[in-house]
């Protein structure tokens, strides 16, 4: 029998040589005809710690290599941004003009 193969998109790498990918299906209800989106978590194994959040990636069913890791990451197919931070120029002063008195819809409290 053929090992399976997945695509999905890495949703955490905090574990060493661990990823978490998540892999979705569209699949149309039987009834109804809807399509559904059904999500799963595969815990996957990445040797050289080369994945981070937001990739796009491959993986392969193998052996068991742990109580829950049942998969390797063949290939990463597009690399994505994680997570942005926001950065403040040093020396840069952010001011919030909090002055209700220039409310003009007449409709608040005096």
């Amino acid at each position: 029998m053929p090992k399976k193969i997945f695509t999905g998109k890495v949703v955490s790498d905090k574990m060493d040589k661990t990823v978490v990918v998540e892999v979705t299906r569209l699949v149309q209800h039987p009834l109804y005809k809807k399509t559904v989106k059904y999500r799963k978590k595969f815990m996957a194994h990445d040797e050289e710690n080369r994945c981070k959040v937001g990739d796009i990636v491959s993986i392969i069913e193998s052996r068991p290599l742990s109580k829950r890791k049942r998969w390797v990451v063949i290939d990463i197919l597009k690399k994505g941004g994680g997570e942005e931070t926001v950065e403040e120029a040093p020396g840069e002063e952010v001011s919030i003009d909090t002055n209700l008195e220039s409310n003009s819809s007449g409709g608040g409290l005096e």
